[in-house]
C-alpha cells in the first residue's frame, strides 16, 4: 500500500526554486542546524571519506565537508538549487546512490517536509556502509508557536474554520522511534530550541518563505491569506511582544544520530545475563 502523500512534491520544488536567488538573506536557521551537525560530526573520532548529504540547498554545507577532505555527492530536490550547485536533482525517499557506497549520510533541515520520512531514512540506512554514520536535522514539533497561535486566531475571525497552514511536526520520541524502525543501531534523538525575535509576523514569514519552510501541504490548500486575516493574524502576533516590542519565536531543532549496524559496534546484554539484581543492587548496606 503506498504511503500517503503529505506534500506535495510539485508544490515543494517551486517552493525551493523560489526560495534559491535569495537564499542567504534568510538561511540563518540552516546555518545554526549546519553548525550544530558539524558539531556532532567532529566528536565521532572515527574517518570518513564518502558522504550523502540530503538537501543540498546553495552548496553551504557540502563546501564545509569538502574543506574537511570528504567527498560529497549532494542530493537536492529543488532545481534550481541542483542546477547551481551540481547536486543530484531528486526526492529524498527515492533511490538515488547504491547500497552501501558511502561513510557518512548527513542532512540539513529537510527531512521534516518528506511525505515517506520512514522510506527516506530506511534508504539513507541502506546507503550506508557497516559502521557509518547518519546525521540530520531538521525543525521539529514545538516551533513556531506564537505564528501558529496568531493564524489560529486569524482563521477563526474569519468565521470560515482553522486551516491547515504549518505542516505536521515530529517530536523527539517519534524520531528515535522512527530511527530504530530504519534499521539504525545506537540511535540517539535530542533537541535544541532556538529563540528569534520578530518585531512583526511579516518578517518571520519571509524568512520561512526564504528558507523554503511554507506549506508545501498536498491537497486541499488553504485559504489565501487575505487583508482581513492579516491584520487579525498581526494584532494576535503583536500580543506576545515584550518591553522590546518583539515576540520571541521558538524553532525546536531535532537532531537525530544512528549508525549502520556491524558486527563490531557494541551490542547491549542479552536479557537475564545479569549477575546480580536490581534490588540487591538497590539494598542499603549496614
Amino acid at each position: 500500500m503506498d504511503n500517503p502523500q503529505i506534500f506535495d512534491p510539485a508544490l515543494r520544488r517551486l517552493r525551493r526554486d523560489r526560495a534559491a536567488p535569495g537564499f542567504d538573506d534568510h538561511a540563518f536557521l540552516i546555518d545554526r542546524i549546519i553548525e550544530g551537525l558539524l558539531d556532532r560530526l567532529d566528536m565521532v573520532t572515527r574517518p570518513f571519506r564518502n558522504v550523502l548529504e540530503i538537501g543540498g540547498w546553495d552548496g553551504r554545507l557540502t563546501r564545509q565537508l569538502q574543506a574537511r577532505g570528504l567527498g560529497v555527492t549532494p542530493l537536492e530536490a529543488g532545481p534550481r538549487f541542483a542546477a547551481a550547485t551540481g547536486a543530484l536533482l531528486g526526492e529524498e525517499d527515492r533511490p538515488a546512490v547504491a547500497e552501501r557506497s558511502v561513510d557518512l549520510v548527513i542532512s540539513a533541515g529537510v527531512l521534516d517536509q518528506v511525505s515517506d520520512l520512514p522510506g527516506a531514512l530506511a534508504l539513507a540506512r541502506r546507503a550506508l556502509r557497516p559502521d557509518g554514520l547518519f546525521l540530520a536535522a531538521f525543525a521539529g514539533a514545538g516551533s513556531l508557536p506564537q505564528l501558529r497561535r496568531a493564524l489560529m486566531v486569524a482563521d477563526i475571525a474569519a468565521g470560515q474554520g482553522v486551516a491547515a497552514r504549518l505542516h505536521p511536526q515530529i517530536d523527539v520520541r517519534s524520531a528515535g522511534d522512527l530511527l530504530v524502525r530504519a534499521g539504525f543501531a545506537l540511535p540517539v534523538a535530542d533537541s535544541e530550541p532556538i529563540d528569534v525575535g520578530y518585531a512583526d509576523p511579516l518578517k518571520l514569514m519571509r524568512d520561512l518563505r526564504g528558507m523554503a519552510w511554507t506549506s508545501m501541504l498536498a491537497a486541499p490548500h488553504p485559504p489565501p491569506l487575505t487583508r482581513g486575516r492579516l491584520a487579525a493574524l498581526i494584532e494576535s502576533f503583536s500580543e506576545g511582544a515584550d518591553a522590546d516590542g518583539r515576540v520571541r519565536e521558538r524553532f525546536e531543532i531535532v537532531y537525530l544520530t544512528g549508525w549502520a549496524p556491524s558486527a563490531d559496534q557494541p551490542k547491549p546484554a542479552r536479557r537475564g545475563s545479569a549477575t546480580a539484581s536490581l534490588a540487591a543492587a538497590l539494598k542499603p548496606r549496614d
